[in-house]
């Protein structure tokens, strides 16, 4: 029998003398040192681990490895094993004492002590999402090193806020006279209008024209309209808009005819935006400590930048499959010879430079979103156009290629994680029968049983089209959901609405979750039609006649367009219709990081939204409010709203809690006073609350808490835009006053962005950069997008 042996590495009983431990083995094999229970799941798991059976799972081998030593170990090795456990917990402790000297493997209770000792300064409120005091504490030592540098304090503004950032000395753009001994060489007086880049950054980060002085105050905290150019301020340019990728996405055809297209999957006008290469990480970059250049930030991709790399072949910067924008004909990847950039703007069937240059293959306006082809040779078939490019937006919200299957504190993740019951769509396999998006609905559905789950999934960011409405009809005490993969955002464009429902009787329920989706009608789609109420139907009785019995409806990252879809402009299609309209008593609906349009619900139902846009397309639009058919006198079922802006009016039964959020509405000269007194009204005003929140003018609620209602006295929000599509939609500007930009509960700024906590990144950032700042230089924050 061979001797027993520790797992921890130290052997006290290998170091004693060998009479002594051969006598414990001979103990060991004279005493029952396994109960009779142990003694047959020994048998049992040693039949198992026979050579013709397969191998042990990890946890039944480490209980067999457990299960022998026990019966091997005789009273002496079983009391040196006490010790060793006793010895190893020490060293230990030993080990972890020296590394909690390094703030690098240092135990996380130990990073505020030592930033103590360094006189590292702690600031509170900063955004989880960029809360790393260990790299913070790291970083302090090596930012004083540099103390006063002007690259330390563009470094420190990305790590304070994660956002891109530049920083600028203004007294290297000013116009003077310049000191002999150091001469500016690129400094001019008057800008070189034969560069093209001198005209097309003036006034941004990377500005590098001459500019008079300017003595008004970059530093001054009131003053929304800070002066820039003298020669002890210093600018902190931030461009805190991020970029999203869609991959292998379908585009467009405009309305003008053949050889014309748009990348937007809705078919309307938007800019290209580009990804942000981290500094130092680009492949011609050998100084991590260079300061940044636009490619190192994430902006719009104008017309001139993109023509200028493209000349650049492989090398580009900008286009290419593994960068920020890439054109498909038939699935192959044009070379960035083949494309010509120019100006595509115009009306519909009159777009400047068209046709385009046969020497190309493709002409793109990145300012735009448009592509165009040249004329094809007759009895030739027109080319397949795909696209990969970067849209600029907020935050991660309303679908998106982002990752969405870890959730938000895990509230938000995936339903559905059994491979055995998520259904692809598409079928790429063609084993399973369907070859749409309903016959995978049916297919599902046929998966379900009582209490069970499934999920039909959607693996690319491709443009899909249904040949009618939409119907998940569910069995009773089911859950179904339809989402998008992780890493993917697929259009549905819809012929018809989407219809939810469960079978049942009263005391069953069903739900159903639709995740990271983009849905907008199809051009067939009208309201006119039986079939289109709304892009999401959730109707009283099912096809059968019997009471849906759908008790929850989750929309989770996603987007309803709001008007079903959008104009060529970006205007909506139907202003005034609904996207979601509830007809069933009891159903509880939850949206959360989704975008939707107007909301009817039925006045027993209820809603609860979270970090989300309900938007009626105009401020005197309707939001949220009860079916057509009912009553005008009657609202919509309770409402939750949490860190949420609507666009439009509301009038619901009650607000259970609006908190953190902005309702930016107003009547307008048609609305009727008896069905509209107010742009916003609860019927019920003894219950429920209103906090932290920014109203209109003479709304009807419950009580309010420290909210910002409008009138002249107070301030209003200031808007980058309030119209679906555009990058800066719903996005507060930084002139906002700080009743409503630091007016949450927690300091933060009210509407969906809260979650973002961008005026306490500021703050960090302010906190931060002052320690690092030269005696007599003054620094302002200035925002690019």
């Amino acid at each position: 029998m061979s001797l027993p042996v520790s797992p921890r590495g130290l052997d006290l009983f290998s170091l004693l003398p060998a009479v002594y431990r051969l006598r414990d083995i001979q103990l060991a094999e004279s005493l029952p040192l396994l109960t009779d229970g142990e003694k047959a799941i020994v048998a049992q798991l040693e039949l198992l681990s026979a050579p013709s059976m397969p191998p042990l799972a990890s946890e039944q081998q480490a209980l067999l490895d457990e299960l022998t030593a026990k019966a091997s170990r005789g009273p002496l090795a079983s009391l040196l094993l006490v010790l060793e456990e006793q010895i190893a917990i020490l060293a230990n402790d030993l080990d972890q004492l020296y590394d909690d000297q390094f703030i690098e493997t240092c135990a996380p209770w130990v990073i505020p002590y030592i930033g103590d000792l360094i006189g590292y300064r702690a600031v509170a409120g900063i955004a989880p999402e960029i809360d790393d005091p260990r790299a913070e504490v790291a970083n302090t030592i090596a930012f004083r090193r540099r103390k006063g540098t002007v690259l330390v304090m563009e470094e420190l503004a990305r790590d304070a806020t994660a956002w891109g950032a530049h920083a600028v000395e203004f007294f290297r753009v000013l116009g003077d006279c310049q000191y002999m001994n150091h001469i500016r060489r690129h400094n001019f007086y008057a800008p070189d209008l034969r560069n093209w880049k001198s005209c097309l950054f003036v006034d941004t980060g990377f500005d590098r024209t001459a500019h008079r002085i300017d003595v008004r105050r970059i530093g001054s905290s009131f003053r929304r309209d800070p002066g820039r150019y003298n020669i002890q301020n210093i600018g902190i340019f931030l461009w805190s808009q991020g970029a999203w990728s869609v991959t292998h996405s379908g585009v467009t055809p405009s309305p003008s005819g053949a050889n014309c297209f748009r990348f937007s999957s809705l078919g309307m006008d938007m800019p290209l935006f580009h990804n942000a290469v981290p500094p130092g990480f680009e492949p011609d970059d050998t100084n991590i400590n260079d300061p940044a250049r636009q490619f190192n930030v994430a902006d719009r991709l104008p017309r001139r930048v993109l023509c200028d790399d493209l000349t650049k072949g492989v090398g580009a910067r900008y286009y290419g499959e593994a960068n920020s924008l890439v054109v498909y004909l038939n699935s192959s990847p044009l070379n960035p010879y083949e494309i010509q950039v120019c100006d595509l703007a115009g009306p519909e069937g009159a777009w400047a430079n068209t046709p385009v240059n046969p020497l190309f293959k493709a002409a793109v306006d990145p300012e735009l979103g448009r592509i165009a082809l040249p004329a094809a040779a007759a009895g030739t078939p027109s080319p397949i156009v795909t696209t990969s490019y970067i849209y600029g937006f907020n935050a991660d919200l309303g679908g998106g290629e982002y990752a969405r299957a870890a959730g938000v504190n895990g509230q938000n993740a995936f339903l559905e994680t059994d491979p055995a019951s998520i259904v692809p769509f598409p079928d790429t396999s063609g084993l399973l029968g369907y070859t749409d998006l309903q016959g995978a609905i049916n297919y599902a559905v046929g998966l379900l049983s009582n209490n069970g789950m499934v999920a039909v999934e959607i693996a690319d960011s491709d443009i899909h089209t249904t040949a009618g409405p939409l119907t998940i009809h569910i069995p009773a005490n089911t859950t179904f959901e339809l989402r998008a993969a992780e890493g993917a955002r697929p259009t549905i464009l819809l012929d018809g609405a989407i219809s939810v429902s469960a079978a049942g009787v009263a005391s069953e329920t069903g739900a159903i979750a639709i995740n990271g989706l983009l849905v907008a009608a199809s051009p067939t789609m009208a309201p006119a039609a039986p079939s289109a109420l709304a892009l999401l139907h959730a109707p009283e009785q099912n096809p059968d006649g019997t009471y849906n019995r759908l008790t929850q409806l989750s929309l989770i990252h996603s987007t309803f367009v709001p008007g079903w879809s959008v104009e060529t402009s970006g205007e909506p299609l139907y202003p005034n219709q609904p996207v979601v309209l509830v007809e069933v008593a009891g159903l509880v609906v939850n949206a959360a990081r989704s975008i939707l349009g107007c909301v009817r619900m039925h006045r027993l139902a209820s809603f609860n939204g979270s970090d989300s846009i309900l938007d009626g397309t105009s401020p005197t639009g309707t939001a949220y409010a009860a079916p057509d058919f009912v009553p005008a006198s009657l609202g919509a079922g309770a409402l939750t709203l949490i860190g949420c802006t609507v666009i439009g009016k509301i009038h619901s039964v009650l607000f259970s809690l609006i908190s953190d959020s902005i309702l930016w509405s107003w009547l307008s000269p048609a609305d009727n006073p008896l069905q509209w007194p107010a742009s916003v009204i609860a019927d019920r005003t003894q219950q429920g609350c209103v906090r932290f929140s920014y109203l209109p003018s003479g709304a009807i609620t419950p009580r309010q808490f420290e909210c910002v209602d409008k009138n002249p006295n107070n301030p209003q929000p200031l808007f980058f835009a309030l119209r679906y599509g555009r990058p800066g939609y719903a996005k507060l500007l930084a002139k906002t006053s700080d009743r409503i930009r630091r007016g949450a509960d927690d300091g933060g700024e009210m509407g969906v962005f809260h979650y973002l906590l961008a005026p306490q990144r500021e703050t960090d950032l302010r906190i931060r950069i002052e320690e690092y700042m030269p005696v007599g230089m003054e620094f302002g924050l200035i925002f690019q997008n």
